[in-house]
């Protein structure tokens, strides 16, 4: 759900979304099913060998691509810091943005250094996606990745179409 927030804005503009996001599994699923769809899009994670992650960048710069997906600890590498100025990125997704907020249960070191994409890149719109943040850690992220209070959007947790279910664990197998 909170994944179109930034992939219909990639598809509407020229240029790159940069999407940050700490689970590989889950930026692997995103990129094959875009690709699926016939969008373009690229990952970049910490599994990958240098060669492979400096032809992921060459693409990036050089191809037709919408999105490209990052680990948060991609941004530190000198290989990274060398090609992204060169990127058109015209927007910044962070996703599972409560993992910035130290503040927060999944909190990861490396999303502290986010705040490098808003120096470098001060005119590009950046948006900032969670579904797991209380008050404190939205501020949180408010604060860390400098998104003016105004600019916060907020939903219900409640959602319909998930269901929870308890079952007695008797004749588990049978079950």
């Amino acid at each position: 759900g909170k994944s179109i927030c930034y992939q219909l804005p990639a598809l509407a503009t020229d240029g790159l979304c940069l999407v940050v996001s700490p689970l590989i599994a889950l930026m692997k699923d995103q990129v094959a099913n875009l690709r699926k769809r016939g969008i373009q899009a690229l990952l970049l994670h910490s599994g990958m060998h240098y060669q492979e992650v400096r032809r992921t960048l060459e693409n990036a710069r050089h191809g037709n691509f919408r999105l490209l997906y990052v680990s948060p600890e991609r941004l530190e590498s000198s290989l990274f810091r060398e090609y992204i100025q060169a990127l058109r990125i015209r927007l910044v997704a962070v996703d599972e943005a409560h993992c910035i907020s130290s503040w927060g249960h999944d909190f990861r070191p490396d999303y502290l250094k986010l705040s490098v994409l808003r120096e470098k890149f001060p005119a590009v719109p950046l948006i900032a996606l969670t579904a797991t943040a209380d008050r404190v850690i939205r501020r949180d992220i408010l604060r860390q990745l400098a998104i003016l209070e105004e600019h916060q959007f907020i939903a219900s947790f409640d959602r319909p179409n998930l269901s929870l279910a308890v079952y007695s664990g008797q004749k588990r197998l049978d079950q």
